[in-house]
């Protein structure tokens, strides 16, 4: 039995030589030499007054706590202070005891208070913990010496040290030690059962009443994950009890680091120490705590604790964290349960303190019983004998308990505490307790009961009675009987109190020997050590729940492992995804490894190559998702396997698996060899010993190795010497023999196959065993290895020595490690050291010849990479490079939404000189031979971005980039391990160069087709050249525009202008010259017009502005001098040198009575000098709607300022703004209505068109609810609200009262009638912005009105378009709510924007409607402004809703007044910055939603709107680059003549573009086109009314973007050829239907609507008779104008207007209805318009009509001839007319064509002669046949068909010729 002895020590204040601070001294301590069991501890003066020793002025009460100290054996020593103060000794009364101990009274000049009282401590220093009796004893002794009882202190003192106090479950039977100390005193000291349990009182309720559960919860979880803990309290005892009962909840862990429970001040520098600790200290120092950054602090008085922002304490894991609180409360607060009972039970008390105490203690045992449980199954034993030594397997714990995640377990298993724990409850044969009883027995209970609270505490009370019972075997005896000092009156009187005396060290010390002897003497007290084996306790459960269907997934392994070993690898490959999926999930990896292991033959299994490549394959893949703890056990069962199968290289070379799946982290972690080694020793261990038992082999069989060892410790002191040692041998030597094995398998996986390339090495954290590797590095399985690491892999080249350096270092440093813990002898450790690099070197050799035969093998087939088709003129910029498309956040493509996945699909990407193609097929086997094709123009890329992606079937990152297009697409690429990654680095630059050329002729649209010739680099200029300098520069390259353009070179005079816009030619465009012939006369330039500019201005006015003033009656450029004055307004020439405004067109109309002069100056008030133009005026009302830009900030103020403010002089400022007005007053008296003499005020000219306006009142859409009785709808259709609703309101409502004069709007958003009945009606309405019009006043006279709009600003528009593309093309999938399409849509706010456009549009129409004039003048006039106007004269003016008008429209609107599509688009270096600006989109998107809601009245269809939104940034055409006509012409790309084009397959100009495909297929034309006579169009504009665009949304994958029309069709042709030769077996039919997938197929070409299939039909069999095709267009116009003449079909199908209107606004699509009816319904009620040919403008199909009747009169002969080209051209046959009428031969490419392909004046012509055949001439025709014209110019060489026919068309012309 061991006893633990007692010291006592006295301690008295003393002052230091210097003075300030008192000092401890020890006065006299017993015994004198230390116990041998208990040495004595220093330092302990500072602990008896922890806050320094102090004299006091008045005597304070005796105080009384316990200190704990550490030794350096980590033994605690509890040392008992009780301090009372006396007087101190004047007198040298006391021994020296030191040297250095100088009494007060020598220190000169020290001054003593008249009374002060110094600290006394009796300090009792013990091993043992039992604070009541040493309180007790303690206060005794300082009894005695206070009432001066008749009991010598000697006698009690030496009692105390000689009383005998048993450790615990002590002497016999345990009974209770009565003491008495020999003062009439009794004490009894109850040592507890079982000394394992902590003692704790009642320490632990008081610290949970002190702090409260959550805190306390924390300050558990803080000392578990080894955080820093600080008490803080003004209570020493109360720091002992929270140290100590903080410590008692962390049973059975123990505390191993830094405990304090009270730090002395002077220490308090301890608190910096970096390791982890539990500290008190005393309140009075708080301050000195502050600055702790990373501790704790609880603060026991207050009740709170303070967790710093730097500390993150890991809480419990979440079901059982709520189960422990639930609990405590249920302890600590019971009658919280019942608070809200209606009837509560009389009584619920919390249990007595004691009991509380011990039930806190329960739940806590209960928590780690529910974290532990388990333990012991996850335990390896590595040595039996001598001594057992236990690892703990911490992966298959986490892994098997589901808590690999989980932050808190993970430290506490980490921790040192749980180190502790394991090595002392790790060993099998060992005395039990509790907490071993609660592991072992209970955890089925708390697994059942966990969920109901009520059993939970009954459990809990039980465990709470045991841990009791151990503190109190026996309650009843607890009595103490002490005295205490008397309280008498003059207590506190320092003359009554006798210092405490010196204590006769003699005396004390006869007692100690008396004692000892006697204890020499007595019977050794002998406690049965009870050892016995310890229980396991029930496994652990699998955890982890299984994935549902599991069981399907397991079958398609098992089948696809079938299937490789059965060779049938066909259908191994099939499932293959499938299985690679399902390896996701824990069970199948499982499976997998079982399954594999049933193939292994004696630790070998031989594969052929492909058989091979798939196992590798699945062990990667199941690799791949082992974290590098392996905490599933999958790497450790494949660890063996990897070494079983294998594939023979030939000559006698093997490759094993080992040397394909070395790229997983888990090889490179030290922990996992460690697991791996002692779990195989273990094993070697237990079969060891059932072998040496032999006989009872089948029961031991069942034993566990825990069980065994248990068994062999029992029997180890049964042994004789031999036998021990020879055990310990055959152990050593099995750890030793594994220690070899496990050199040869690390060596296996972590040499590289490549040994020359060092790939795991370097990084992976061989070189650091905590670390793990996180490069993965591509691993083309084992047949191409040898090629894919070059030195891209990531990996620095290194000698293959180092590799091997550090595989041995690796190596070496775990043999170290395992072999001292399992402790193998030095020398087997030598012999190790020496073998392991052989094992290496040789190793390294094997796997050489294994490298060089698997270069030999073929590589694995990768799928073969297909060419994209090119446009003609189209080059490749970098050649294919293999990459893998991974899918975006888009769901259609991946298979998410039904379908098969077509995505992620492996192919190649292509960068060309003008789009980035990817092309590829799905990696989906189900789809793989599918072809997917993704591109975009290089010129529409927005953002770049390099990303790193992992693929699913190869567990590898890869580099990729993620390229997003404005056309609406993302490419997401991940490049191939082949593709080395300076490769990529090219390929991206070479990608900037394209999309960001220096200049603005390196795009596409410019470098098209010119191979061999370099891209000039053009230097960019200085802004501010001189004037001289840039003239000449002009002269120059309009010199070379003309010189190539025209023959005649005529001088051209250099415009001068000011230097103020900078010059930025950024973007670049394309007109193309007008295709009618237009009449001369009507155009003949003014004699007003320099000679020298005739040339440049003949062009100008053929440009399609001027085309359009004389449609509208602008104005034109008359022949005679004098202008003709009735004309309102007149073609300006002002700027025809762009000097007036760099930005707008050559000819500009301006009002007839303003001067050029004036224009000059008034230009300068507007921002970029775009002063106000007219630029389309209203044929019914003469209104007129202009543009501009807004007006400078000075201009604004004069402007409005009243004409008749008086003024200082004729200033500029003034001078100008009377010339603004006169420009007003001019445009103003130019309308009809102004001109009248009542016009005024009246709506006198008004009543006519309200009068006409009736008969159209029914356009008014059906789709509202009509207003009520009276019709107050303004006459004439549909409206879009004036006043905004929602968020982005664009007026501000004041003005639009103003408008309505006060009046309530209409209910569907429209004005109401008074707008346009009210009196005082402004006859020009000037639109612009608010910000820009503040502090302007209206004046009362004046006749325009200012209506101030919010307009959306660039920078706005720029924003929502970045979010427009996230939503419709996310870049990953998301199921986050707050990230839904439609979300997103709304947050990007383009809905909005479209919305405020078309608002401000649908004013404009209205006010220019009802005979007001609309100037509008936006910023800077090339944005909003355009978008307006252009949008205004769409809705007003049907011309513009046709093809012509369109292309007019955006010619005249955004080329000609110079919207910058260069600036905007991004499209050179210049302009990067400035980002991608979509205005022009903005508009088309607008025109969309105007022709959803008015389907019939545009002749394009939806297409052609797409068709421009893509191309006007795929900079394919000239179209739109450039910011103006002016940087066009500087190009000399606006002029460009047809004739002069070189290769006519490349067109420059979109519109020729879209001519020539509109007369070959009718994309682009809309079959419902039936337009009314001068619709006005007013479309709502709410938010609810747009739709998306689906140009935003769809995509064709199997042929990419469809508006590279040609592409489409050849790879259309391809697919058909490719096609046809697979149908040799006519047996089986061939099934018509298809499967049409929405994001692979087109839809429009699989299912086309039903005129377009009708029409392709009727191709199809003209093909099949061998007909001349016929145009699409004739059969059209024939088959609607057979439908008028029917007049049967109108009254059937009620085809009236009214009708048709109804059908639209409902919105039905015809394109979809049924075959038949769909081609009634679209001829509409074009019946009026031809039989009455509108004078103005004919509409489109009249044209038609009344070209085929003029034509037929004239046509005298006709007839198809062969004519010889010009030179070196071949022969054709052609459509030739004789037309007598006209005197010419004219020719068509076939006779429906109505474009006349070229003329022969008759009049040039000299002869007609028989000619001869020539070369390339038709064969097999009689000479004969062929004829000769000669003209004045040239010689025709003709071939007819025959002889007969050649002498007709002679005799024909012949007779043309004599007639004239």
């Amino acid at each position: 039995i061991s006893y633990r002895h007692l010291s006592i020590v006295i301690i008295s204040y003393g002052e230091v030589p210097w003075g300030s601070e008192g000092q401890g001294h020890i006065l006299q301590r017993f015994p004198e030499k230390d116990w041998e069991d208990n040495p004595f501890p220093q330092g302990i003066e500072l602990f008896c007054q922890p806050n320094g020793w102090q004299l006091v002025p008045e005597r304070e009460r005796p105080s009384f706590f316990v200190s704990v100290l550490t030794d350096i054996n980590s033994e605690r020593h509890y040392c008992a202070c009780f301090t009372f103060w006396e007087v101190p000794s004047e007198s040298g009364a006391f021994p020296k005891a030191e040297a250095s101990e100088v009494d007060e009274d020598e220190v000169p000049g020290l001054v003593q208070p008249a009374q002060v009282f110094a600290p006394k401590s009796l300090v009792l220093v013990s091993r043992l913990d039992h604070t009541e009796v040493f309180r007790n004893c303690l206060g005794l002794i300082y009894t005695v010496h206070v009432d001066s009882l008749s009991v010598p202190l000697e006698t009690v003192i030496g009692n105390l040290l000689t009383c005998v106090i048993p450790v615990a479950g002590g002497s016999q039977v345990n009974a209770p030690r009565t003491i008495t100390l020999g003062a009439g005193d009794r004490q009894v000291i109850q040592t507890p059962i079982n000394d394992s349990l902590p003692v704790s009182g009642s320490s632990v309720a008081h610290l949970f009443r002190q702090l409260g559960i959550v805190n306390v919860l924390y300050l558990f979880c803080a000392a578990l994950t080894e955080h820093k803990i600080l008490f803080l309290s003004s209570s020493y005892q109360r720091l002992t009890d929270a140290c100590r009962a903080l410590l008692a909840i962390m049973f059975p862990l123990k505390y191993s680091f830094t405990y304090v429970p009270i730090l002395p001040g002077k220490l308090l520098e301890v608190l910096s120490t970096p390791t982890p600790f539990i500290i008190g200290v005393n309140s009075f120092f708080r301050s000195e705590t502050q600055e702790l950054l990373d501790v704790i602090i609880a603060d026991l008085d207050g009740g709170t604790v303070t967790i710093p922002e730097c500390v993150h304490i890991s809480l419990l894991p979440d079901p059982l964290l709520q189960q422990t609180q639930t609990a405590l409360s249920m302890v600590l607060d019971p009658e919280l349960e019942i608070a809200d009972h209606a009837f509560p039970p009389s009584s619920t008390q919390p249990s007595t303190l004691k009991i509380q105490d011990k039930e806190i203690r329960a739940v806590f045992l209960w928590l780690f019983g529910q974290l532990f449980h388990g333990y012991r199954w996850c335990l390896h034993i590595i040595r039996i004998h001598p001594e057992p030594v236990i690892r703990f397997h911490k992966a298959a714990f986490l892994g098997q308990r589901a808590l690999t995640e989980d932050d808190f377990l993970m430290k506490v298993l980490d921790g040192m505490a749980f180190a502790g724990f394991i090595s002392e409850r790790g060993p099998p044969y060992r005395p039990t307790d509790l907490f071993d009883d609660l592991i072992a027995n209970q955890v089925e209970r708390i697994r059942q009961e966990e969920c109901s609270p009520h059993k939970v505490m009954n459990h809990i009370k039980e465990l709470a009675e045991q841990l009791f019972k151990n503190e109190n075997p026996y309650p009843v005896v607890a009595m103490h009987k002490v005295q205490r000092p008397a309280e008498s009156p003059g207590h506190n009187d320092p003359k009554n109190l006798a210092i405490f005396p010196p204590l006769d060290d003699v005396t004390v010390q006869l007692f100690i020997d008396h004692a000892a002897a006697k204890l020499k003497t007595a019977p050794p007290m002998v406690k049965a050590e009870l050892n016995g084996m310890v229980p396991s306790g029930p496994p652990l459960g699998e955890h982890g729940h299984v994935l549902a269907n599991s069981a399907r997934r397991l079958e398609v392994v098992r089948n696809c492992i079938t299937y490789i070993f059965d060779n049938k690898m066909l259908e191994a490959k099939k499932l293959m995804p499938a299985v690679l999926r399902a390896l996701k999930g824990r069970a199948a990896r499982v499976c997998l490894t079982q399954e594999l292991n049933q193939h292994v033959l004696q630790n070998r299994a031989v594969l052929d190559d492909q058989q091979f490549d798939y196992i590798v394959r699945m062990m990667n893949c199941t690799l791949q998702d082992c974290s590098h703890m392996d905490e599933h056990g999958i790497a450790a069962i494949l660890l063996p396997l990897v070494t079983a199968f294998c594939r023979k290289l030939g000559a006698g070379i093997t490759q094993f698996a080992y040397s394909c799946v070395q790229e997983h982290m888990v090889w490179t972690n030290m922990q996992f060899w460690e697991a791996m080694f002692y779990s195989d020793v273990q094993n070697h261990i237990r079969a060891l010993y059932l072998e040496a038992d032999g006989g009872e082999q089948s029961i031991a069989e069942l034993l566990g190795a825990l069980e065994l060892a248990s068994e062999q410790s029992r029997l180890w002191p049964t042994l004789s010497k031999e036998q021990q040692s020879e055990r310990v041998q055959k152990e050593e030597s099995t750890v030793f023999s594994q220690a070899i094995h496990y050199a040869n398998r690390m060596s296996y996986l972590l040499l590289p196959l490549d040994t020359s390339k060092n790939r795991l090495l370097n990084r992976s954290g061989i070189g650091d065993v905590e670390s793990v590797s996180n490069s993965y590095v591509t691993n083309s399985i084992a047949g191409s290895m040898a090629e894919s690491y070059d030195t891209e892999s990531g990996f620095e080249d290194a000698e293959s020595s180092d590799v091997a350096n550090s595989v041995v270092r690796f190596i070496n440093r775990f043999v170290d490690k395992v072999c001292n813990e399992s402790g193998v002898t030095n020398e087997h450790l030598k012999a190790l050291h020496t073998m392991i690099p052989d094992i290496v070197q040789m190793h390294i050799e094997t796997l050489d010849a294994v490298h060089r035969e698997s270069k030999r093998l073929p590589p694995i087939q990768k799928p073969k990479l297909l060419r994209p088709i090119l446009l003609a003129g189209e080059e490749l910029v970098m050649d294919g490079m293999r990459v893998h498309l991974i899918s975006d956040g888009r769901e259609e493509a991946t298979g998410a939404l039904g379908g098969p996945a077509l995505l992620p699909a492996e192919g190649a990407i292509f960068l060309t000189t003008y789009r980035l193609i990817f092309k590829g097929t799905p990696n989906d086997p189900l789809v793989g031979e599918q072809v997917v094709t993704r591109s975009f123009p290089i010129a529409s890329l927005t953002k770049e971005k390099r990303i790193s992606v992992s693929l699913s079937m190869d567990q590898f990152i890869q580099e990729g980039l993620q390229l997003r297009s404005c056309t609406f697409q993302l490419l997401k690429i991940a490049f191939d391990e082949e593709v080395a990654s300076d490769l990529a680095e090219v390929f991206r630059k070479h990608m900037h160069k394209l999309r960001y050329p220096q200049h603005v002729q390196g795009t596409f649209a410019f470098t098209v087709g010119q191979s061999g010739k370099t891209l000039v680099e053009h230097k960019t200029k200085d802004k501010n050249q001189s004037i001289k300098t840039l003239s000449k520069n002009l002269v120059k390259s309009a010199k070379r525009t003309i010189g190539r353009q025209y023959v005649t070179r005529k001088k051209y005079s250099p415009p001068t202008w000011e230097n103020r816009s900078s010059l930025q030619s950024e973007l670049d465009e394309d007109e193309i010259s007008v295709s009618e012939e237009l009449d001369q006369g009507s155009l003949t330039l003014s004699s007003t017009i320099r000679s020298s500019d005739r040339q440049t201005m003949s062009n100008v006015v053929e440009r399609a502005c001027c085309r359009d003033y004389q449609r509208l009656g602008l104005g034109t450029l008359s022949n005679s001098l004098t202008r003709s004055k009735n004309e309102p307004f007149r073609i300006s020439t002002v700027n025809r040198m762009y000097t007036v405004c760099r930005s707008y067109p050559g000819l500009l109309i301006v009002p007839q009575s303003i001067p050029d002069s004036t224009i000059q100056r008034i230009s300068r008030c507007y921002r970029q000098n775009r002063f106000p133009v007219v630029c389309w005026r209203n044929s019914r009302t003469k209104a007129v709607l202009l543009r501009s830009a807004g007006l400078h900030a000075k201009g604004v103020v004069g402007f409005f300022k009243s004409p008749n403010a008086p003024s200082a002089g004729p200033s500029q400022a003034d001078s100008t703004s009377l010339e603004q007005e006169k420009y007003m007053q001019a445009i103003i008296s130019s309308m009809p209505s102004y001109c009248e003499p009542s016009g005024r005020n009246t709506l006198g000219g008004f009543t006519s068109t309200h009068m006409t306006l009736g008969q159209r009142a029914r356009v008014i859409s059906l789709s509202q609810p009509r207003v009520s009785g009276k019709a107050r709808n303004p006459p004439g259709g549909k409206w879009g609200s004036i006043r905004g609703s929602g968020r982005l309101s664009a007026y501000n409502p004041e003005v639009g009262n103003r408008l309505s004069s006060k009046e309530s709007p209409q209910p569907n958003g429209g004005p109401s009638e008074a707008l346009f009945l009210r009196q005082q009606r402004a006859y020009l309405y000037i639109i612009g912005d608010k910000t820009q019009l503040k502090g302007g006043k209206q004046d009362s006279f004046q006749q325009w009105e200012v209506v101030p709009i919010e307009v959306c600003d660039v920078r706005q528009v720029k924003n929502s378009f970045k979010k427009l593309i996230k939503a419709c093309v996310p870049s990953s999938a998301t199921s986050e709510p707050s990230m839904t399409f439609h979300r997103c849509l709304e947050e990007s706010e383009w809905m909005c924007l479209l919305h405020r456009v078309l608002q401000v549009s649908v004013l404009v129409v209205e006010l220019l409607d009802t005979g007001s004039s609309v100037m509008v003048s936006l910023e800077d006039g090339w944005d909003v402004t355009t978008q307006v106007v252009s949008l205004v004269q769409l809705l007003s003016d049907p011309y513009y809703r046709t093809f012509d008008g369109f292309r007019l429209l955006v010619e005249k609107e955004w080329l000609s007044f110079g919207h910058r599509f260069s600036h905007r688009g991004a499209q050179t270096l210049a302009s990067q910055s400035s980002g991608f600006t979509p205005v022009f989109l903005q508009f088309l998107d607008c025109v969309h939603q105007i022709h959803l809601q008015f389907p019939m009245e545009f002749e394009f269809s939806q297409y052609y709107l797409k068709f421009l939104a893509y191309h006007y940034v795929s900079n394919r055409f000239r179209t739109f680059l450039l910011d103006s006509d002016y940087e066009r012409i500087e190009l000399g790309v606006l002029y460009e003549e047809k004739g002069e084009r070189k290769n006519p397959q490349v067109c420059k100009s979109v519109w020729d573009y879209i001519d020539r495909l509109n007369k070959k297929t009718p994309i682009f034309f809309n079959y419902m086109f039936s337009p009314e006579d001068e619709e006005v169009l007013r479309p709502y504009s709410f938010i609810s009314n747009l739709k998306v665009w689906d140009f935003y949304t769809e995509e064709t994958l199997s042929e990419g973007p469809s508006y590279d029309w040609e592409l489409v069709q050849r790879g259309r042709q391809e697919r058909l050829a490719e096609e046809v030769p697979d149908k040799p077996d006519t047996t089986t039919p061939k099934s018509q239907r298809h499967i049409v997938w929405p994001c692979y197929d087109s839809r429009s070409r699989v299912v086309p609507d039903a005129i377009t299939k009708l029409l392709q039909d009727l191709q199809s069999l003209e093909a099949e008779l061998g007909l001349p095709p016929e145009k699409w267009k004739d059969t059209w116009d024939k088959i609607k104008a057979n439908q008028r003449a029917e007049p049967s079909f109108n009254s059937s199908l009620l085809m009236s207007s009214n009708l048709s209107h109804q059908r639209r606004s409902q919105g039905v699509y015809l394109p979809e209805s049924g075959v038949g009816s769909s081609i009634n319904l679209a001829m509409d009620r074009e019946t009026s318009t031809t039989s009455t040919p509108v004078a103005g403008r004919p509409s489109t199909s009249t044209l038609y009509s009344q070209f085929q009747s003029t034509e037929s009169e004239n046509r005298s002969f006709e007839g198809i001839l062969f004519k010889k080209g010009a030179l070196l051209k071949p022969w054709k046959p052609r459509w030739f007319v004789l037309d007598k009428t006209k005197h010419q031969l004219r020719y068509y490419e076939t006779r429906q064509d109505k474009e006349c392909k070229g003329v022969i004046e008759l009049a040039e012509v000299e002869s007609v002669i028989p000619g001869t055949p020539t070369m390339g001439a038709p064969k097999n025709i009689e000479e004969k046949a062929f004829f000769d014209l000669k003209t004045t110019k040239r010689v025709y060489n003709f071939c007819a068909q025959d002889s007969p026919n050649a002498q007709l068309w002679m005799d024909s012309i012949q007779s043309c010729l004599s007639d004239a």
